[in-house]
């Protein structure tokens, strides 16, 4: 549908409607249609597209230490997001510039659903954004007649289908009481591990509800709920490196959540690897072959090459547009195929952080293949268009208060050389050999890592993991070794890959970007590279506490 239509014909809809529309969403919709017909007679310029999104969160953290709970944070929030655009699709206020910085419109909402209440912040909020674009339109346009053609002169706004789809609000059956003397007594299984200096097991849980409408007729109404498990523990070898470990339990739902034998296995898993780790040698920077377990590969390949594909970093002439010019190429060894799904919710038996039903430009999600075999094929886009990409594939995301631009959602690595576990760390065993090194490395762990992509930076990756073991290919037990960090540029790190191994792993977590933290996934077997290089980690100069720990905690069960 021309988003250029008149007024009368704007609130047409394509869809049908699952569920009967909230207030909330009711209110939203009166007020875009009356704001909209206003500032089309009245502004100059006028607007040619608005949209409201409002999210609503209602959210629950517990912890515990040592028997005592420590941490009690719940409540309920609500985010208004207006997007408001003068210009036109091919040059409005959003238009990029080396100068610009992104645009950000909203504030907190009432928590009633009152529409008075509810009209006058969003007529408030809408006033505000108009002002604001129309100045940026000015300066935008004088900027083009000054500064030098862009290389990529795509329009700065894609036509889409309005889509309508409402369904139930996510809510939280929780018990917090129930949980909070659970978390109490879990969270005492540290007290047995005297070096360990702080711990904490907690609970984090959220339903995010969000309500969408635009003025080309879209009418959204969707939620979701995740919840985590989180064991974590610190401690300081006596050189002075803090170490930490954690594990995590991740849920759709409140009745996914595991049960206490399971936590306190993770409990006791968490803290035995934190205290060899405080024995455990200190690595020296090396570079040689390695294997990332399918977590540490997750995290590898969203810091890599994920964040490399996001629409808006090929056309943003600040970035380092590493794969823009390499559509149709081979940017992967061929056995390799990467896609991106929010439309999963599980993969290899863990339910995922990283899904959606629709992004926050109201675009229905959808699976994006990346990578076959090898070949890029596609870049995650929001709805603003790139060269060769004119329409947006269900990626446009943000966190409440944020511009929307192109994100990550699932991502899915997959391979066509898989091979059983033992064989993998055969392989790397011959290629140890084939070197002539003293040992390779497996990366059994990782807490996360970041990237730099903008052209004014070095186009590197750092992976932080957290439990290592060198590899001895003379039949050594393995050794766990502490203080690394993995280093690299993403082309070379990707021509090192050799094989995988036939067992995928899930990696959970939250990335931060320009559009905020947003839930994303990594599902990917173990790799194996040939090459990689790591560096000694950043340490602290202050020795372990003087004082011994407390007697009458040693053994508080």
């Amino acid at each position: 549908m021309n988003i250029l239509l008149r007024a009368a014909l704007l609130f047409s809809f394509v869809g049908a409607t699952f569920a009967q529309s909230s207030a909330l969403l009711n209110a939203l919709q009166e007020e875009l249609q009356r704001n909209f017909q206003i500032l089309k007679q009245k502004a100059d310029p006028p607007p040619y597209f608005i949209a409201y999104e409002i999210t609503d969160q209602d959210y629950h953290a517990l912890g515990a230490t040592l028997g005592a709970l420590n941490s009690v944070n719940t409540g309920r929030r609500r985010y208004l997001d207006v997007t408001l655009r003068v210009g036109t699709p091919q040059l409005d206020n959003y238009h990029r510039t080396r100068e610009s910085a992104r645009v950000t419109s909203g504030a907190p909402l009432s928590l009633d659903d009152a529409s008075d209440s509810i009209q006058r912040r969003v007529w408030a909020e809408t006033d505000t954004a108009y002002r604001a674009a129309a100045e940026r339109l000015i300066r935008i346009r004088t900027n083009t007649q000054v500064q030098v053609a862009a290389q990529d002169p795509s329009d700065d706004f894609s036509t889409e289908e309005p889509s309508v789809h409402i369904e139930a609000p996510a809510r939280l059956e929780l018990s917090e009481g129930s949980w909070s003397e659970r978390l109490r007594n879990l969270s005492l299984g540290f007290g047995r591990y005297p070096d360990i200096l702080t711990s904490n097991v907690s609970l984090i849980a959220q339903a995010d509800n969000r309500y969408f409408v635009n003025t080309e007729g879209s009418r959204v109404e969707h939620g979701r709920n995740f919840l985590r498990v989180v064991i974590s523990a610190q401690a300081r070898a006596e050189d002075g490196m803090n170490l930490g470990t954690s594990a995590t339990f991740d849920a759709a739902e409140p009745s996914g959540l595991p049960n206490d034998a399971a936590i306190q296995a993770g409990i006791e898993q968490v803290a035995r690897n934190l205290t060899a780790l405080l024995k455990a040698p200190v690595v020296e920077p090396f570079l040689g072959p390695a294997i990332f377990s399918g977590r540490a590969a997750g995290v590898f390949f969203h810091e890599i090459f994920g964040h490399r594909i996001e629409g808006h970093r090929q056309k943003d002439e600040t970035e380092g547009q590493t794969f823009t010019a390499r559509i149709g190429e081979k940017v992967l060894p061929d056995f390799l195929s990467v896609s991106f799904d929010p439309t999963l919710r599980k993969a290899a038996g863990a339910d995922l952080n990283g899904w959606y039903t629709y992004d926050d430009e109201g675009i229905p999600a959808r699976r994006l293949a990346a990578v076959e075999n090898g070949v890029l094929k596609a870049f995650l886009m929001s709805r603003s268009p790139v060269k060769g990409f004119s329409q947006s594939n269900g990626h446009g995301r943000r966190d409440p208060g944020y511009e929307v631009v192109s994100r990550q959602s699932n991502l899915i690595v997959e391979s066509s050389r898989a091979v059983p576990e033992a064989r993998l760390r055969q392989m790397l065993l011959d290629e140890v050999k084939k070197q002539n090194k003293p040992y390779g490395l497996l990366f059994a762990d990782v807490t996360g890592g970041f990237t730099t992509t903008a052209r004014a930076g070095p186009q590197a990756f750092k992976v932080m993991p957290v439990v290592v073991y060198r590899l001895y290919p003379d039949g050594r037990p393995d050794e766990l070794v502490r203080g690394a960090d993995i280093v690299g540029t993403p082309l070379a790190c990707f021509a090192k890959i050799v094989a995988t191994s036939d067992k995928a792993e899930v990696f959970n977590g939250y990335c931060g970007a320009e559009s905020g933290n947003v839930p994303v996934s990594a599902v990917s077997p173990a790799i194996l590279v040939s090459e990689i290089e790591i560096e000694k980690k950043q340490k602290s100069q202050d020795r372990p506490p003087l004082m011994p720990f407390p007697k009458e905690l040693r053994d508080p069960r």
